[in-house]
C-alpha cells in the first residue's frame, strides 16, 4: 500500500528578517506564537502585517516565525492579481529571491513600512531524510502527488525538501488547494 501524504494549504504569509522585524515592530519586541505549525520550531505569530502596491492591499497577513536570514513574502496567483503586482511575482522554491518583485509590507498599527521580496511559493514536500529514504525519494527531485476527490487532480514539479527536521507535509497554496476542491485535511499519494 502507498503512504498517505499529508497535505497542507499554506496561506498567504510574510517571513522577516531580525533587522526587517525591528523595523516594522521595533527593538525590545518578540514574535510570540499563537500557533504551531507542522514543521518543527516553526509558528504562526501574533503578528499580521499589511501588503501594499499602490492603492492595492491585503490586509491581516499573519508573520510567520521564527525570524529567518532573509526576508520574503509568500502569496497566491490570486493574491497577485488582487494586489496588481507588476511584473507578477515568479513561481520560486522559498528562499530563492534574486531579481524577486519587491512589495511593500507595513505595520498595520502605525505607518512603519519596509519593502521586501514577493513570491508564489513553488509547491514542495516536507520530510525527514529518513522519511525520504523510506519513500525513496531524493532533495530536490521532482515528484507528483495525486490527490482523490469530486475535484481530484495530480499535482506536478513538487519539489522534494528533505531535511533531518522536517516533517512529511506537501505544501500548496490557496489557489491550488481550491482547485483540488480541500477543505481541511486531506492526503495524497505519489505517483510515478
Amino acid at each position: 500500500m502507498k503512504r498517505k501524504i499529508p497535505v497542507e494549504t499554506s496561506a498567504r504569509h510574510v517571513h522577516l528578517s531580525q533587522a526587517d522585524f525591528i523595523k516594522l515592530y521595533g527593538k525590545g519586541k518578540n514574535l510570540i506564537p499563537v500557533k504551531r505549525l507542522s514543521q518543527p520550531g516553526e509558528f504562526a505569530s501574533e503578528k499580521t502585517a499589511v501588503l501594499i502596491n499602490g492603492k492595492n492591499k491585503i490586509k491581516d497577513v499573519r508573520i510567520l516565525g521564527p525570524l529567518r536570514e532573509k526576508s520574503q513574502s509568500e502569496i497566491s496567483l490570486t493574491d497577485a492579481y488582487r494586489l496588481k503586482l507588476n511584473p507578477l511575482p515568479h513561481v520560486r522554491i522559498s528562499g530563492d529571491l534574486n531579481g524577486a518583485t519587491k512589495i511593500s509590507v507595513k505595520n498595520p498599527l502605525n505607518s512603519k513600512t519596509i519593502k521586501i521580496p514577493v513570491i508564489i511559493a513553488q509547491r514542495h514536500l516536507h520530510c525527514s531524510e529518513k522519511q525520504a529514504k523510506e519513500l525513496n525519494l531524493k532533495n530536490n527531485q521532482k515528484i507528483s502527488i495525486k490527490i482523490d476527490g469530486q475535484k481530484g487532480v495530480t499535482f506536478h514539479n513538487i519539489i522534494v525538501r528533505a531535511s533531518k527536521n522536517y516533517k512529511l507535509s506537501l505544501h500548496i497554496d490557496t489557489d491550488e488547494a481550491n482547485s483540488a476542491g480541500i477543505k481541511g485535511k486531506a492526503f495524497g499519494k505519489i505517483v510515478k
